[in-house]
């Protein structure tokens, strides 16, 4: 059973950085393309930022980059979100997510493509 445990969400103030952690259990980490999804209310789910399963690539929401960064430890089946200078309008739940990927460059861009999830994390960032 696949299971996707996300984990270090919390209150933070604008400016402020925070990390949030993504633990996988029962699939073979490395063979995945991870990423974090976002949903704040009223929103539609929104890809934060992904990486391909070496790593070797990456990808970020415009609105993200420059300040978040993603990243992940195969050995720990982990990945994690470095939010930084964070902005009120970074609130949201945000979700960890993984999608099979044959090839070590893919990253899916929609969330179709993503067939694990977590339960979701709140972050909330206060002005």
């Amino acid at each position: 059973q696949v299971q996707l445990v996300e984990s270090g969400g919390g209150l933070e103030q604008a400016g402020d950085s925070l990390r949030v952690s993504c633990a996988a259990s029962g699939l073979t980490f490395s063979t995945y393309a991870m990423a974090w999804f976002r949903q704040a209310p009223g929103k539609e789910r929104e890809l934060v930022a992904g990486i391909a399963r070496n790593a070797f690539r990456t990808n970020y929401a415009d609105s993200v980059k420059g300040r978040f960064t993603i990243s992940r430890d195969n050995a720990q089946n982990t990945v994690f979100l470095q939010m930084n200078s964070l902005k009120p309008e970074d609130a949201a739940v945000y979700y960890c997510a993984a999608s099979f990927a044959l090839s070590t460059m893919i990253i899916p861009p929609s969330a179709g493509a993503y067939t694990h999830w977590g339960q979701g994390i709140q972050v909330t960032v206060s002005s």
